[in-house]
């Protein structure tokens, strides 16, 4: 019955699109598994509506390619190699005010939900939904209304998320961490060497020293072990190596 219903809001949305005679929406995507950003991208270009203009496999790469092509939408995986999910967000919505960003995931934890309303996101969207109701997410977005996945809800509405993730906002504030820092914290949890770092950050390795020192002493630790429990804690890396899950 579900399924049916995601499919009758998205042939509605279709068929609403092409009565006003609207623009193609312009979509990124963003995703570090390539068959499913080849698969996604197959599948949204059978519909009309949608452009997609490009695909990239890490945060860092998503940032970028928003401010070159400043797309309408979007769709960013949460968990990416370099630059994660919710930090690009961060950085697309502070370059490129006017592109929406939907989540599109496996994780389906609050804490996560909330992050990434509070980096900027406009929805969040499984990956176990169909093309459907990911159609009705990008148009939900695009027009500038929130839109959740019904399998996270739990009876709540999205307005019920997004007071939540300002109430987390008012309750516990920023973790003071800069993009600069919290971009260096993953690539230091993910085991990257200063070096390597700087490679990567186009930064001298003392400048890497000196942001990791920063990072140390706001966080209050003490070893590079309780940078990476962080991490884990935040979602900013994980320990399975598949933790997405099926597309």
């Amino acid at each position: 019955m579900e399924g049916k219903l995601s499919s009758d809001r998205a042939r509605q949305t279709l068929q609403a699109f092409k009565a006003a005679g609207a623009e193609r929406i312009r979509v990124v995507l963003a995703d570090d598994h390539v068959l499913l950003r080849q698969a996604l991208r197959l599948l949204l270009e059978l519909h009309d509506e949608i452009e997609v203009v490009g695909e990239v496999k890490n945060g860092r790469e998503a940032v970028e390619t928003a401010i070159k092509l400043q797309p309408d939408v979007v769709l960013m995986d949460m968990r990416m190699p370099g630059l994660n999910g919710i930090e690009a967000t961060r950085q697309v919505r502070k370059q490129c005010p006017s592109t929406r960003i939907l989540i599109v995931t496996g994780i389906v934890e609050d804490e996560q939900i909330i992050q990434a309303l509070q980096a900027g996101a406009a929805g969040y969207v499984v990956k176990q939904s169909d093309i459907n109701e990911l159609l009705v997410a990008i148009q939900a977005v695009h027009r500038g209304n929130p839109y959740f996945s019904s399998s996270l809800s739990d009876g709540r509405s999205p307005m019920e998320f997004m007071l939540a993730a300002q109430g987390r906002d008012q309750e516990h504030g920023d973790d003071a961490l800069t993009s600069r820092e919290r971009e260096i914290l993953q690539l230091v949890a993910e085991g990257h060497s200063n070096q390597a770092i700087a490679d990567e950050l186009f930064l001298s390795v003392k400048t890497v020293e000196a942001h990791k020192a920063h990072i140390m002493s706001k966080l209050h630790v003490q070893s590079q072990t309780n940078l990476i429990r962080y991490a884990l804690r935040k979602g900013i890396i994980s320990l399975e190596t598949d933790d997405e899950g099926p597309a």
